[in-house]
């Protein structure tokens, strides 16, 4: 049963055109990207996630290889624009739950030119009464939003690459 539901899974997914992102972002990046984090001085300790992240992505989003800025024909560079703190819920007169409003702006050089995205991550967290734990959480709220704010940078690529492509096609067509 389990082997029909595997076949019958990758048969609906190879009929219906699905390609993974990878396939679109190629449209916009080359095989080598370059990728800087500027560095926020409220929070310096954030930069080294983003820089690891990112590459992560590059090696398994975006099949590419990071480079050196001389080397490499794409740019990525990711400006941390800081956090801002709501708070959501009180009890006895101190803060038991907040939203984390995370901004990234993000600058690329591609193949298709410079493009810009700045996105905006929110993430909900419960706050502890002991201050080392509050620190931790907090740390543990941003990432969370850095991580979405990624991924939502994937999927902007990924649609941008759909664009091109479908460009592409079409300009193909015009040109026979």
């Amino acid at each position: 049963m389990r082997i029909i539901l595997m076949a019958l899974s990758l048969l609906l997914l190879t009929a219906c055109g699905y390609k993974p992102s990878a396939q679109y972002i190629k449209e916009i990046f080359t095989d080598t990207i370059y990728v800087e984090v500027a560095i926020d001085a409220i929070e310096p300790e954030n930069a080294p996630f983003i820089k690891d992240e990112m590459n992560r992505l590059v090696y398994t989003r975006f099949k590419g290889r990071v480079a050196s800025k001389e080397e490499a024909q794409s740019k990525i560079y990711v400006n941390y624009r800081g956090t801002s703190y709501t708070p959501l819920a009180y009890e006895d007169g101190y803060v038991t739950r907040y939203r984390a409003n995370i901004r990234v702006n993000f600058k690329m050089e591609t193949k298709e030119g410079v493009l810009t995205k700045n996105i905006a991550s929110r993430v909900e967290s419960d706050i502890q009464a002991s201050s080392l734990t509050s620190s931790t959480l907090r740390t543990e709220a941003i990432r969370q939003g850095l991580a979405k704010a990624l991924d939502e940078f994937i999927a902007y690529v990924s649609a941008k690459g759909l664009l091109a492509k479908e460009k592409n096609i079409k300009n193909n067509k015009g040109n026979k």
